[in-house]
């Protein structure tokens, strides 16, 4: 049986409590730990380095401003020892055998170069966004317009990119996407793709590196029999509105990106007020939200 070595790049920012099981369950698993800290301002870091001392094993960088989590990533991948890198969030926590599993699907064939596991919520239900397909900008128009609820009586038409309401497969499959809470990746692949794209800040980078990656015709696999605990959304209650403006930003730049010009330009701009408006309703929502908080 081959023996295949890995490195864990996570990217930290204020997770607090959940870093430390991250940390434990992911040495457990992996040759190398690689804890990039986008100058965290909690007391994350010192707990992992109470229990667990900077080592060979556990690398600890610290960048002096947040950098965001595509540049933090790359700063990870350059100091990874190994041919195969998982990124992981901060707020995941591996369960047993899922980094083998990841890696018997990521070697199963050559041109595989990239592999997500079964995200789940605490209660083990899946978690939506761990495998999924391209949001085009007609995908996007269905699902801004509540037209993916005609899914099941307009498949073509109406598809959901959305795909965790589907019958979870018994065993590896292709994927248009996967989640970047966990992406298993092949250096070779990095290196024929290129790295993540720093323009991203937060959100929407994966689904860049995915489409990236299916252009240089690299398959991208879905491992079912993988499982990680995703904590989802936990580190970025502290900062809401930060978040959800990088996450439109970001919506803004990939559909830009990649269908400009292959789109007629009246549903870029469908697409773009939709955009739009659904930060304005998200602002809406937590402005009202944190004025019941302060008077409750």
């Amino acid at each position: 049986m081959q023996i295949f070595l890995v490195s864990i790049v996570i990217v930290n920012y204020n997770a607090g409590d959940l870093l430390l099981p991250c940390i434990l369950t992911s040495l457990s698993q992996a040759n190398e730990v690689i804890l990039v800290d986008n100058a965290s301002n909690d007391s994350s870091i010192n707990k992992c380095l109470q229990k667990f001392p900077h080592t060979d094993t556990l690398k600890v960088i610290y960048n002096k401003n947040n950098l965001g989590f595509a540049a933090a990533c790359n700063i990870g991948y350059h100091h990874a020892q190994y041919d195969n890198i998982l990124f992981l969030n901060p707020d995941c926590q591996l369960e047993p055998h899922a980094l083998n599993k990841l890696l018997e699907t990521l070697h199963h064939q050559k041109n595989i170069g990239m592999v997500g596991g079964l995200l789940t919520n605490i209660d083990g239900t899946e978690q939506q966004g761990g495998r999924r397909a391209i949001p085009t900008p007609w995908r996007a128009f269905v699902r801004a317009f509540g037209l993916h609820h005609l899914n099941n009586y307009f498949p073509q038409l109406c598809f959901d990119f959305h795909l965790h309401k589907q019958s979870l497969p018994k065993n590896a499959i292709d994927i248009e996407a996967i989640s970047g809470a966990c992406m298993l990746v092949k250096r070779e692949a990095i290196e024929s793709v290129g790295l993540w794209d720093e323009n991203y800040f937060l959100h929407c980078e994966d689904l860049d590196w995915c489409l990236r990656f299916t252009q240089k015709k690299w398959r991208i696999m879905f491992e079912p029999n993988a499982k990680i605990i995703h904590a989802k959304g936990a580190c970025s209650k502290q900062r809401p509105f930060f978040v959800e403006w990088h996450k439109h930003k970001g919506m803004f730049r990939f559909y830009k990106k990649f269908f400009y010009n292959s789109y007629p330009k009246p549903l870029h701009l469908i697409i773009n007020l939709g955009v739009a408006l659904r930060l304005m309703l998200v602002f809406t929502y937590l402005s009202i939200q944190s004025l019941f908080n302060l008077f409750k």
